[in-house]
């Protein structure tokens, strides 16, 4: 059931806390077999962004920026501190924004296959997905998002269903995706102020990302530690879900400037 609050699903304790935002058309439960398995570690908060299933009524679904300030509101509110900010493509331009307008709240930062780091994105990709609410629909364009002989999971199919069902969800995201590629490109984070960003920052890329170029990861910052993942696409969540856990164990032990050996390190 939908309402004008954000909705965000809790697990897990621990010193520290981890928030997880997920990219366009997806929902909480994309983070659900990464935060299980932190769940020991830290308090995990993985929520639904504006405009998603259960914050589909949530106003300031159509901007990145505003998203970030609803999602920020809310951390402000629940009164949490140590936290390591997570965020998947659309998700990771929302962190950013959330980084650089409260970079005193947040631990660290890590960014799989940003949003809002170069102009290229496949927009009818994007906007095919929006449309997508059958089964096969969702599988397809999430195949199509993953690296080559990936094999979807059910459960990543059956997430994309359940959200989807609630009702005006593909009404709303197809305004979302029109609102966020206009002109069939996407808008940028300004480097100079990516630049400026004081705490910890991992980037992972799937070298085989078609929705967002890996060469976008060029321009980086050299102080942000890249990884990048030779086999994978865009759909870091399903297609190496097992790699993110460890590079976050690593960030929540301190390590975060060391190489995972499973990662191609910059």
């Amino acid at each position: 059931m939908t309402s004008t609050s954000l909705f965000a699903h809790k697990q897990g304790t621990g010193p520290d806390t981890i928030v997880l935002l997920h990219g366009f058309g997806g929902s909480h439960s994309v983070w659900a077999e990464i935060g299980s398995q932190l769940a020991s570690e830290a308090e995990i908060i993985a929520y639904d962004l504006p405009g998603h299933g259960a914050s589909l009524e949530v106003e300031g679904a159509r901007s990145p920026k505003r998203i970030a300030a609803t999602v920020l509101a809310d951390i402000v509110e629940r009164d949490v501190d140590r936290i390591h900010l997570v965020g998947h493509s659309m998700g990771g331009a929302v962190a950013t924004l959330m980084a650089l307008s409260a970079p005193e709240r947040f631990a660290s930062l890590t960014l799989l296959a940003p949003g809002g780091y170069g102009e290229e994105i496949d927009a009818p990709l994007l906007r095919r997905f929006a449309k997508a609410s059958q089964g096969d629909e969702i599988r397809a364009c999430l195949a199509a998002m993953s690296g080559p002989g990936h094999v979807v999971s059910e459960q990543a199919v059956d997430d994309g269903e359940t959200m989807r069902a609630y009702s005006g969800q593909v009404k709303r995201l197809t305004e979302i995706v029109m609102a966020i590629t206009r002109g069939g490109r996407q808008g940028v984070i300004p480097a100079e102020l990516v630049a400026g960003l004081a705490m910890p920052v991992a980037v992972v890329w799937g070298v085989l990302d078609t929705v967002l170029p890996v060469s976008q990861a060029d321009n980086l910052p050299e102080h942000f530690d890249l990884h990048l993942v030779p086999v994978a696409g865009h759909m870091l969540t399903d297609e190496v879900p097992g790699l993110i856990v460890e590079l976050l164990r690593g960030i929540l032990r301190n390590r975060a400037s060391g190489p995972i050996s499973t990662f191609e390190s910059r």
